[in-house]
């Protein structure tokens, strides 16, 4: 407890995350340093295939032994769920299940996509040659936008996913 009697926010967890955004036809991944200062691209997954996906997400869990998995969940302006937001769900239930025991967070990424796009046109990247790249931006401000939460509040960012069964 602090001087005014509030709870201290907890410390930061140590620890590698990866950060997922879900596209239909590709999959942004991130990656942050151990200590949760900087969100680096890491690759863009082919989307539609799902299992296929699935799978290289599971690999790269190997690779970087993240402390969780965060993605992205969209939703509306308004804070509303579609039925994007359904797909993103069942997909992130699915990579629950297979990457268990790494836990998968689901963060909100509205206007994330956005704001990378906007900062690939800043530094001089045309829309048709950062396609590919734009997925991974993506991923890279969930993943900042999530340490960031998580070292203002003291807890995990958004909600865990049960795996499926």
């Amino acid at each position: 407890m602090d001087a005014a009697g509030a709870a201290e926010p907890a410390a930061f967890r140590r620890g590698r995350r990866l950060a997922v955004d879900v596209g239909d036809a590709r999959i942004g991944v991130a990656s942050s340093d151990p200590d949760g200062v900087l969100a680096t691209p890491v690759e863009t997954v082919p989307g539609r295939d799902i299992p296929a996906a699935q799978r290289r997400l599971a690999a790269l869990v190997g690779e970087y032994e993240p402390l969780e998995v965060v993605v992205g969940l969209p939703r509306s302006l308004n804070g509303g769920e579609g039925p994007a937001a359904a797909k993103i769900r069942e997909f992130a239930r699915q990579l629950a299940k297979n990457i268990t025991p790494v836990p998968v967070r689901l963060v909100d990424e509205r206007l994330s996509t956005v704001t990378a796009a906007q900062g690939m046109r800043a530094s001089g990247v045309s829309a048709k040659k950062g396609r590919a790249r734009i997925d991974q931006a993506a991923a890279v401000v969930i993943l900042q936008n999530a340490l960031e939460t998580e070292r203002v509040s003291g807890r995990p960012p958004g909600q865990c996913v049960e795996a499926a069964a």
